[in-house]
């Protein structure tokens, strides 16, 4: 069944990399959605797929790139998107 979630990253997970390797592994994983920068120097991601692989990029997320320092991975696995998302993006800041 697919399910959609908003995961929001804190840390040092701005000017590290984050957003384009969470793009790759998404990607390598199957997963829909997209991924950009907050101004509370957060990383927030949307992400649809099956179960499986949102836990999959969860479990990514809390670690992230090797210059990444995350410190918490909130999960909001009740979140409703507005429409089907096609293919994994990196989005403009906001």
């Amino acid at each position: 069944m697919t399910a959609t979630w908003q995961i929001v990253v804190h840390g040092l997970v701005q000017g590290v990399g984050y957003r384009a390797a969470c793009v790759d592994e998404a990607r390598r994983i199957g997963l829909r959605g997209w991924v950009r920068n907050r101004r509370d120097g957060t990383v927030e991601a949307i992400a649809q797929g099956e179960a499986d692989q949102l836990l999959a990029l969860c479990e990514w997320m809390r670690e992230g790139p090797p210059d990444a320092q995350v410190l918490s991975c909130d999960v909001d696995k009740a979140w409703v998107a507005d429409s089907p998302i096609k293919g994994f993006e990196q989005r403009a800041s906001i």
